[in-house]
């Protein structure tokens, strides 16, 4: 969608004009609301897309080609009757309504579909474990690539040993990412570039390493369940590794 968005907003801006031109070859015996309703269908239809500017383009285009082809006096910006005023005006809120509604919808589907995938990461893990022949490294490995798919960092691997000092960026159990004591909002300022970020494997209080994780080239801005999703697919593997013990 973002490499065809310039095509997608001209045409937004170009649809309502052609459409409105060949309604006005019928405006005898075309009624005005029909013609209204074929101009929603096209603004709809943009704004499904789910672009916000495609979307306002189209409903502004609708509305102004409207008024010059289909409202008197013809062929000009110009309207004398209060109804066909409304109409111009409910256009254009259509079109900004449905806008906004398929990226309410978008960003609800995104939000559905990161679920989906993190939960298919905790399965899949759990999976791992279930199998009695298969290697703690096995699992590190593959819960090191699950932790970089969720957070959307450059790079996870597993080190042994003790935790985090009090000046490292750490991850704690509750999913809170703190720096040198200090809470950091993740969600707004996203994940440390300049350093690195630790992610504690224990069980109960035995600590059997951390995860360190790099995001040092983007930032990255992970909600609260991704970072949760990453401690407990920590907390696997160090259930995995007391239990290989």
């Amino acid at each position: 969608m973002e490499r065809h968005r310039s095509a997608i907003i001209a045409a937004a801006a170009v649809a309502p004009l052609l459409c409105c031109a060949v309604l006005a070859a019928f405006r005898g015996s075309v009624t005005t609301s029909t013609d209204a309703l074929v101009l929603v269908l096209i603004v709809v239809a943009v704004a499904a897309t789910g672009d916000r500017l495609a979307g306002i383009v189209a409903a502004l285009s609708a509305g102004a080609w409207f008024d010059v082809f289909l409202t008197q006096p013809y062929l000009r910006l110009t309207i004398h009757d209060r109804s066909d005023v409304e109409v111009t005006l409910l256009l254009v809120l259509v079109g900004v309504l449905v806008t906004e509604i398929a990226l309410w919808g978008r960003r609800q589907q995104a939000r559905a579909s990161r679920r989906t995938g993190y939960l298919e990461g905790v399965l899949g893990t759990s999976s791992i474990i279930a199998l009695r022949d298969a290697s703690p490294q096995v699992l590190i490995d593959h819960v090191a690539a699950q932790i970089v798919q969720v957070l959307g960092i450059e790079e996870c691997r597993f080190v042994p040993g003790p935790g985090p000092g009090p000046q490292d960026v750490s991850i704690d159990h509750d999913g809170q990412v703190t720096r040198r004591g200090h809470h950091v909002n993740v969600e707004r300022d996203g994940l440390p570039t300049d350093d690195l970020i630790h992610l504690v494997v224990r069980q109960g209080n035995f600590v059997h390493g951390q995860f360190v994780l790099t995001s040092a080239t983007r930032v990255v801005y992970p909600s609260d369940v991704q970072l949760r999703v990453s401690v407990l697919l920590a907390d696997q593997v160090g259930a995995a590794l007391t239990h290989a013990g």
